[in-house]
């Protein structure tokens, strides 16, 4: 999610200046080519080229997130049954190895600081585990994001082929995009695009 964020402050960012440019080719007196007052006229129709769309809709849309996001929240079940399993197994060991210790239950105390070494060892491998786990669902969300932030620049870029559009916001609950007109939102055909290009 950070990379979508990124990827959104970059978005955003690159519409200010643009309506920044805008505003300031806009004033009477600063362009006196013909082709760029009419630009400006339209400006001040309020027929800005700019669409935005909804990344909370579009990630509970898009079928390929759906599927993706399903995969590794799985994984992330999985990975915690097994630490668990593994964690409850070593406690019981622990246990054990206590209560033999207090009723001096081991033959000697080189074989209590045998067992207690190996607790300890099995202890450093499960939590060596769970790094490695944890590490590999990091790596895997990262690559998800990288996946979708790659395919939906492929499909924005064909879907604008036609240059309609000079900014395309993206949008998470009401964060960047207060108030539009009807028609600016294109979450429903980013959607729609998408999902048809997937197959779905």
């Amino acid at each position: 999610m950070k990379k979508i964020q990124i990827i959104v402050d970059a978005v955003l960012a690159a519409a200010v200046v643009a309506l920044f440019v805008l505003y300031f080719v806009a004033k009477p007196g600063c362009c006196k080519k013909s082709a760029e007052v009419g630009s400006v006229a339209e400006v001040k129709e309020g027929n800005l080229p700019i669409a935005y769309l909804n990344v909370d809709s579009l990630l509970q849309g898009y079928v390929f997130a759906q599927e993706a996001q399903e995969k590794l929240m799985s994984k992330q079940e999985d990975a915690r049954l097994k630490l668990n399993t593994k964690a409850r197994t070593l406690q019981n060991e622990m246990a054990d190895f206590q209560r033999k210790y207090e009723n001096n239950a081991f033959l000697s105390q080189e074989r209590a600081q045998n067992e207690y070494q190996r607790l300890q060892n099995k202890q450093q491998e499960l939590e060596e585990l769970e790094q490695k786990l944890t590490n590999d669902i990091l790596l895997e969300n990262q690559n998800l994001n990288m996946q979708l932030a790659d395919s939906l620049t492929a499909f924005l870029a064909e879907y604008n082929a036609d240059g309609r559009f000079q900014v395309i916001l993206s949008n998470q609950g009401k964060d960047n995009v207060l108030m539009a007109a009807d028609g600016m939102d294109i979450t429903a055909d980013v959607i729609a695009g998408m999902n048809a290009r997937c197959g779905k």
